[in-house]
């Protein structure tokens, strides 16, 4: 037994030895394997302390690369208290200059054990007066600041950005991924007396730029004009589009009230609003538009057919409803340019509920059009089989039917250019940065056929002409367009209040060769509230500004214009300038002073073998007209369709061979009105 005691004692010690390196192993074991990433991670927290720096957003540019909204590097203040030996003295220095309490820059430098940030984007004059302090233990970091140079212009558009450069808000959110880049990194190391030994850093990858189908100075013209008939009518609120609407491209889009996209807090969160993309309202009688070009599509009216208006009434539903005007016969133009209710619903009531949603559908309405802003509206349409037996009626004359002012104004763009819905779309071009995230735009549709929107384009011509757009006739230029007066639902009763309207008129010009489409929405206007009255002037004044600023020829001839292409005339057998007619009275009497000359005598000036008199083309076809002029040896520039009703030069006027000679086509009932109007003065 004596020999055997000394070998199970050794057993004893090496099996307690190998228990024991068993369990430190497996202890070691865990807190490698299993415990690894939370002990390195206390690690790290320990040892460093990592800042990141915001990259350089890019830079968003209008269509003709002026810029909208830029990032400037700045200088932040850090401090580290490794190396400040008198805290409360650095505060009480850095407060004065940095317009920050002491006692806050001194808690924050105490109770940090690494560089702590004190400061961010911070003038340059306060990093000067700093500098000049010569204080130990701080420094800075270039951190970049967004800068908006235009202020309010186009700020919904663009939105804005907080305190660490990640957008809010408009092209800034839609596109932040690609705008913001990649962050970098400033890591400070610190031993275990918690005493920073380095400091190293990543530098941020700058953003991509992206330039907008914005015009810096249309949105100028949009935002002043805009900001005019706000003070003017007293408005809650207003909108105007300008749309390029042979390719759906947003010129301009103008919200009131706005806010200054540098300091965006100090607005309260309605002024910061894109009211065009997400605010929907009730169109009114701008709606009769799809009306009518579903009733003309499906060959249910002519436009010259007669409709019995019933002097302002008609009961549908069991329902009484009331035009704004007692009117009896009208044509279906009529109809459109008096904007008579009660016409536009018989009109509805022969197209049939389902033909009737199918035509607005093709138009957007009730659909997202995919524009690149965010919090956009779908608006409302309800499908046929939620209609009550008045809807209708209702729809027909833009109630019960809700659309932002982006649907409304591209499916004007649709009838403008000849059918085609472009989707509505603010973004150009996206260069550098990461991979575009945006949903594509859908695809362009035809919204209705080419002859019904050339009819259209005639009816809305007749709008400005002869009906409730007189107040939006442009000086120089032909257009279309439509008034709206849509009244607003009163909370308090939940019915169509008498005294609150959302105002409204939409245009295109010039009608033949269209360049731009705009629409102008007022929020409650006090006073006259008609969207003709209200609305028309604002789509007039933009209008003529934005034509001129786009050199769009004019083709009506205006006083000036017809005197330069006279004088033009008698030296060159080319005219300087194109003229064309605009079916308008004052385009006879345009025609009637210039004809007399500068120094009010007729032109008879001797062309010589070379020269021939004007013939009379009034009452003739385009074929006629074409065949005489060409007959003559004269270059006809044709305007509009039907018959011949005004002319420049006049009958009688001696030309040389291959002049042109400009004819406006139109109703035979414009020769009569014409007619009488020179002959009266």
């Amino acid at each position: 037994m004596e020999q055997r005691s000394p070998r199970l004692r050794w057993l004893v010690v090496w099996s307690l030895a190998i228990a024991w390196i068993a369990v430190i192993l497996a202890r070691l074991s865990y807190l490698q394997l299993v415990c690894y990433s939370e002990y390195l991670a206390k690690a790290l927290r320990q040892q460093q302390r990592i800042f990141e720096i915001s990259p350089m957003r890019g830079t968003i540019y209008d269509r003709k690369g002026r810029e909208l909204a830029v990032s400037l590097p700045m200088d932040s203040v850090f401090a580290d208290p490794a190396e400040i030996t008198d805290v409360a003295m650095v505060a009480r220095l850095l407060s004065r200059v940095l317009d920050l309490p002491a006692e806050d820059l001194e808690a924050k430098i105490e109770q940090a054990h690494t560089p702590v940030r004190l400061a961010r984007k911070v003038p340059p004059d306060a990093v000067q007066r700093v500098q000049e302090m010569n204080l130990k233990g701080v420094f800075f970091q270039k951190e970049n600041r967004r800068v908006y140079p235009q202020r309010e212009l186009a700020a919904s558009v663009l939105g804005y950005v907080d305190v660490d450069e990640k957008g809010i808000g408009g092209i800034e959110y839609a596109l932040d991924k690609q705008i913001r880049g990649r962050p970098g990194k400033m890591m400070v190391m610190a031993d275990g007396r918690r005493q920073s030994y380095d400091r190293s850093e990543a530098a941020a990858a700058p953003g991509a730029s992206v330039t907008l189908t914005i015009d810096e100075t249309i949105q100028y013209i949009a935002e002043k004009e805009l900001a005019t008939a706000i003070e003017t009518t007293h408005a809650k609120a207003g909108m105007v589009v300008v749309q390029d609407p042979n390719s759906g491209e947003l010129l301009a889009i103008a919200n009131w009230p706005t806010f200054d996209a540098n300091d965006p807090g100090k607005y309260p969160d309605e002024d910061r609003i894109d009211r065009a993309v997400a605010s929907a309202y009730e169109p009114g009688s701008t709606f009769k538009v799809i009306t009518l070009t579903g009733a003309l599509e499906n060959g249910v009216v002519t436009p010259d057919e007669m409709i019995d208006c019933q002097m302002g009434q008609i009961l549908l539903g069991g329902r009484v409803i009331h035009d704004w005007k007692k009117f009896g016969l009208l044509s279906v133009r009529q109809i459109l340019a008096q904007s008579s209710d009660i016409g536009a619903i018989k009109l509805a009531l022969r197209l049939g509920g389902p033909r009737f949603y199918d035509t607005a559908r093709a138009f957007g309405i009730g659909q997202l059009t995919g524009i690149e802003l965010p919090g956009e509206n779908r608006g409302l349409l309800r499908p046929v089989e939620n209609w009550s037996a008045n809807s209708i009626g209702s729809l027909a004359i833009g109630q019960e039917v809700s659309v932002t002012p982006i649907q409304i104004v591209s499916a004007i763009s649709a009838v403008a250019n000849g059918g085609t819905l472009y989707p509505p779309h603010v973004v150009r071009e996206i260069r550098g940065g990461e991979p575009s995230a945006l949903r594509p735009l859908p695809e362009s549709r035809q919204a209705t056929d080419a002859r019904t929107a050339a009819t259209m384009r005639d009816l809305m011509e007749g709008v400005m002409l002869d009906g409730t757009g007189k107040h939006a006739q442009l000086d120089g230029y032909t257009s279309g367009g439509k008034s709206g007066t849509a009244q607003k639902i009163d909370p308090a009763t939940g019915r169509y209040s008498r005294t609150q309207y959302n105002s409204s008129f939409v245009g295109f010009a010039p009608v033949n060769t269209p360049a731009i489409a705009i629409l102008a929405v007022l929020d409650s206007p006090v006073g006259p509230h008609h969207g003709g009255e209200v609305g028309g002037p604002v789509v007039k004044r933009v209008a003529e500004q934005v034509l001129a600023y786009l050199g769009v020829p004019h083709d009506v001839p205006w006083p000036s214009d017809l005197e330069t292409a006279q004088n033009s005339s008698r030296a060159s057998p080319k005219r300087s300038r194109e003229t064309a007619g605009a079916g308008q009275e004052r385009f006879a009497d345009a025609i009637s002073r210039a004809s007399q000359g500068p120094s009010g005598l007729a032109p008879t000036a001797a062309f010589g073998d070379a020269s021939i008199q004007v013939p009379s083309l009034a009452g003739q076809t385009v074929r006629s007209v074409t065949e005489l002029c060409s007959k003559l040896g004269l270059a006809p520039l044709l305007i509009g369709t039907g018959v011949a009703v005004a002319q420049f030069p006049e009958a009688g006027t001696e030309v040389l061979r291959g002049s042109q000679v400009t004819i406006r086509f139109g109703r035979p009932a414009e020769l009569e009105s014409i007619a009488a109007r020179r002959g009266g003065n």
